[in-house]
Formats: structure tokens, C-alpha cells, sequence
């Protein structure tokens, strides 16, 4: 086989992608990237235990963070920047070799990451076939390797932008590298395994936490806001990812230029921020979901911005693709990326540049949709929320929070969401609610029967509303809460949502709309067994599974 990869929902025939990427990663770019999460990991181990030593390398911790980052689902298809990225972890990894040395640490039986080292490119096409997912032939110490590493990347996306608004936990960074460390271990127990695991979803709470933190001290706490979903008669930027600090700075530079800025996918939510609301060229939401925008992006008529991940490679006949631009962990062959200078900022001046020579967005839609349920917010509402579930207005609540994606079997969660009683609310977060956001579904007592509270990252919204409303009603365990979870996936920042909650103590998890493939059949009966997780049926069958 030229690759395997089977880290997002879309793995080919459910086990794995072996010729190309169902996302469009190429071989090479898939080889490259498991060569640098090689690297990382012989970087992990000299820094843990230089950190022992009390060595500290600010330059190691970012590049673990942005390498785990690079390789997560639809970021980055570029394998001149992974190339790169690998010739510069070798440097640090000596680096950091040399600090915990000079420290008084001694090394013996290195794992074989820790030693390797290439000066020409082809020793890495060479060395990126024998070092990818299945070199860990047993298969379920793998499947544990690469639950844990999958998670570790959605744990790295959420610290990298709280990092970018100034906001960082060095333990954070001390826990990705001891978990990578711990991959190369071969003496560790499936038991031990689990344990990390666990561990990382503690640590994805702690990332959430402090992203929310980052995010609503920078730009106040999402507040409930009608979003336009129509367009303006000026030429417009549209934004896509995830990042508010990018956001933030676009805002800046085209206010005052004709240029009207919209958000698209996941960066819908934007739009909830008290402090984006006042830059009156903000215009509001343009599309639906990542997996749309071959489409989208051709009608919406001006450059587009990736801050991060979800990328769809332009096809043959698209004709949009010399106005996209990356920035951050993103990139794509052929599109021009936009690093920050010395000050730390990014210049979208080009950007801005070439949307004065556009025309305006073509309309695909219009009217408005609600959001800006985070956790702040329902807590203003709690009141009445808790009114509405003791009086039996409200009978239970559903969590389909996560990602959206191409298959059609996802139109699942349309049915599901359309077919809901009257007298049941949705909670979500991610871009799964691209599926039922739109849909007229009403309200109770003017609590809306969509309460959306933003990216994937706000899951932990989520999280601290169910935890409230526990202590509200005086409960022990958090499962006794009338609240479902059917959550959608896709990549794995969905992973580490997942595991964050599993560690809270939730049960029962609804995951679809298939399991991953890189659970092997002992992991996942570990799953269903110690927690309940479970796969989707049919929209009926599950439908009276959930109300009994």
C-alpha cells in the first residue's frame, strides 16, 4: 500500500485510507506526516525527561503543538512545509538532547525515534514506509497508540488558540510530550494505555477550559444574536477555521475599505462575540458546512481565508482557488500563506487588495439564524430553563454537538433533529449543526429548540451547562440528567470532545455515523462496556431508544 490512514471518519471501506486520502491527502503528504509525528515523539523523548531536570524549552513545546496541529484532518496538504517541518524538529531534537544532557541526564535503549536522522529528502520517503500507524503490529496496543495520539492533536488545536490569545499552561505542553514519549514504550500494558487516554481527556477539559477562558476574555462572553445569512452589494473576505485572533485582525485591516467580511463553517460563531459587533462590516455568515465549499466558494465571488483545518482540495473545474489563502497550521499547494512578522501580526493587505477587484457575494440564501448559547448565557436562562424541565415543558435534552461530513448516511441527523418531539431541546456545538440550524423547529416558553454554543471547542459549554443543571437538581451522578448524547464526528478535535467527556464521567455516548476505524474490536468492547458507547440505527429505532 502507498499510505494508511484511518484517523478521520471518512476512511476508505471503513478501515483505512491505503492510495489516496479520501480527504485528497496524497501518499507522499501522508507519509511525510507520519514521519514528523515520528520526530516529534524522539523530541519527546529527550524533553520529558529534561523536564524532570527542570529544562524547559519554549521552542520544543510550540513545535510539538503546531506539528500535532499540522496533521490533523483536512489542515495542511503541503509537503514542502512538512519536509520543512521535519529538518527543523531534527535540530531541536539534538537541541534538546544536548540541554538535558548538559543537565546531568543520561540516556540508554533509545527508542529508535530518538536516533534516526536523514540529510537528504529521499531518506525520508525511505524512512516514512516503515514508520507509520502499522509498524505497532499488535493491533490493539496500536488502536490505544492512536486513540491517544488522536486525541493529543485535537488537544493541540484547542492550546494552540488559546495560545495565540496569550493564554498558555506549560503542563499542557508537558502532557503531549510525556503522552508521545509513551507511544514509543513498548512495555506499557493496555491497562496503562487506557490510563493516558483518560488522562488526555481530563487534559482536553483543561484545554477547553482555557480556550474559553482565552476567547471570552478577549472578546466578552457569546451572547444570543441573530446571524445574517443573506449578503451585502460590496465585494467581501470570507473566513473559515476557527481562529478568533485571525478573526480579530481581519476585522481591523478592512475596516474602512469596502470590504464587508463574513464567516464560513466553524467560524460561524464569531458572530455571537460582543466585541466583533461593532465593526459594522461585519456582515454575518456566508454557507453551510466545510464539505461544501467547492461550491460555495465559487459563488461567493472574493478571497477566502483558512485560519485552520477543513480544506477541501479545489477541483478541476473550480475557478476560485488563486483567491485562497492559509494562515496558522493550514496550507495547501498553491496557496499563498500568510505567516505573522516579528510583532506577531499578519498582514491580510493582499487579501483586502484583491477583494476591491471582486464582485459582490451571489446570494444563496437569506434570512437570519440563532446562536450564542454558551455556557454564560443558558446560565442567564437558567431559571427558566430549569422551570421548563420541572414542569415537564421541557422532557429531555440532546446533545448533537461535533462535526459535520459527506456522507450521505449524516442526513441521519437531519431526520433525527426534524423528527424530535416538540417538547425536547438540542445542544450543540461544531459544525454538525449545519445539518438541522436551519430548520424551523420553534421554541419553548421562548427557550429555542436549537441552543447552538459555537465551535467544536465549545463543547465544553456544553459540558459545564450539564454540570450546572446536576447541581441544580441536586443529582449524584450527571447521567441521571434528562440529556442524550447522539454526537456526529468527523476528525479529531471530535476525539478529544469525546474523551474530555468520558472523563467528566458521561455515559451512554451515541457516536456516528460510524464508528472509528481505528478502534480494534478488544478497544471498543472496552468502550462499551466501561462506558457505554454505542453507534446510530435507524432514525426511528433510535428515536424511541432515546425517549424510553
Amino acid at each position: 500500500m502507498a499510505m494508511f490512514c484511518y484517523q478521520c471518519q471518512e476512511a476508505a471501506k471503513g478501515t483505512g485510507c491505503t492510495i489516496k486520502g479520501v480527504c485528497g491527502k496524497t501518499d507522499e503528504v501522508a507519509n511525510i506526516q507520519d514521519l514528523l509525528m515520528y520526530v516529534m515523539k524522539g523530541i519527546s523523548v529527550f524533553s520529558t525527561k529534561a523536564r524532570e531536570a527542570g529544562v524547559e524549552n519554549d521552542k520544543v513545546n510550540n513545535f510539538i503543538m503546531t506539528g500535532l496541529f499540522m496533521t490533523i484532518t483536512n489542515a495542511n496538504f503541503d509537503k514542502v512545509k512538512f519536509v520543512a517541518a521535519v529538518r527543523e524538529g531534527l535540530k531541536l531534537r539534538e537541541e534538546i538532547k544536548n540541554q538535558a544532557e548538559a543537565a546531568g541526564v543520561t540516556f540508554e535503549n533509545l527508542h529508535h525515534s530518538a536516533t534516526w536522522f536523514a540529510d537528504k529528502e529521499n531518506d525520508f520517503d525511505a524512512k516514512a514506509r516503515v514508520i507509520g500507524v502499522l509498524s505497532t503490529e499488535n493491533e490493539d496496543v496500536r488502536s490505544l497508540r492512536e486513540l491517544l495520539l488522536y486525541g493529543l492533536k485535537g488537544f493541540a488545536a484547542y492550546v494552540e488558540h488559546a495560545y495565540n490569545l496569550g493564554l498558555e499552561k506549560v503542563e499542557m505542553y508537558a502532557f503531549m510530550q510525556k503522552a508521545l514519549q509513551a507511544t514509543t514504550d513498548d512495555t506499557l500494558t493496555a491497562d496503562q494505555l487506557v490510563a493516558l487516554v483518560m488522562e488526555c481527556g481530563a487534559n482536553g477539559v483543561t484545554a477547553m477550559a482555557t480556550l474559553d477562558e482565552a476567547n471570552t476574555s478577549a472578546y466578552g462572553n457569546p451572547e444570543i444574536t441573530e446571524v445574517n445569512i443573506g449578503v451585502s452589494d460590496k465585494p467581501g473576505i470570507l473566513i473559515s477555521g476557527h481562529d478568533l485572533k485571525d478573526m480579530e485582525e481581519l476585522l481591523k485591516q478592512t475596516e474602512g475599505t469596502g470590504v464587508d467580511v463574513y464567516t464560513h463553517s466553524e467560524m460561524l460563531p464569531a458572530n455571537y462575540y460582543p466585541a466583533f459587533k461593532k465593526y459594522e462590516h461585519f456582515v454575518g455568515n456566508y454557507g453551510n458546512a466545510w464539505w461544501k465549499q467547492n461550491e460555495e466558494f465559487e459563488t461567493f465571488n472574493g478571497p477566502i481565508l483558512f485560519t485552520t483545518n477543513c480544506i477541501v482540495p479545489p477541483t478541476a473545474k473550480s475557478t476560485y482557488q488563486d483567491k485562497v489563502y492559509t494562515t496558522g497550521a493550514s496550507g495547501f499547494p498553491g496557496f499563498k500563506h500568510i505567516t505573522a512578522g516579528e510583532n506577531g501580526k499578519k498582514d491580510f493587505s493582499e487579501i483586502i487588495e484583491v477583494a476591491k477587484n471582486c464582485a459582490a457575494p451571489t446570494e444563496i440564501e437569506n434570512g437570519t439564524i440563532v446562536g450564542g448559547f454558551a455556557h454564560n448565557q443558558v446560565m442567564q436562562l437558567a431559571d427558566k430553563v430549569v422551570d421548563a424541565v420541572k414542569t415537564g415543558a421541557i422532557r429531555k435534552f440532546f446533545v448533537m454537538a461535533g462535526c459535520d461530513g459527506r456522507m450521505k448516511g449524516r442526513d441521519y441527523y437531519t431526520e433525527f433533529a426534524a423528527a424530535l418531539p416538540k417538547d425536547t431541546v438540542i445542544l450543540t456545538a461544531g459544525c454538525a449543526k449545519y445539518r438541522y440550524n436551519k430548520l424551523e423547529l420553534g421554541d419553548i416558553g421562548g427557550i429555542p429548540r436549537v441552543l447552538d454554543a459555537g465551535q467544536c471547542n465549545d463543547s465544553y459549554s456544553l459540558a459545564v451547562i450539564a454540570l450546572k443543571l446536576k447541581e441544580v437538581f441536586e443529582l449524584n451522578d450527571i447521567n441521571d440528567l434528562p440529556i442524550a448524547y447522539n454526537i456526529a464526528w468527523y476528525e479529531q478535535k471530535a476525539v478529544i470532545v469525546l474523551l474530555a467527556l468520558l472523563s467528566l464521567g458521561v455515559k451512554n455516548i451515541h457516536l456516528g455515523p460510524t464508528l472509528p476505524a481505528f478502534l480494534s474490536p478488544n478497544v471498543a468492547k472496552v468502550l462499551i462496556d466501561t462506558f457505554g458507547i454505542a453507534g446510530i440505527g435507524s432514525v426511528d429505532e433510535d428515536m424511541k431508544m432515546f425517549l424510553n
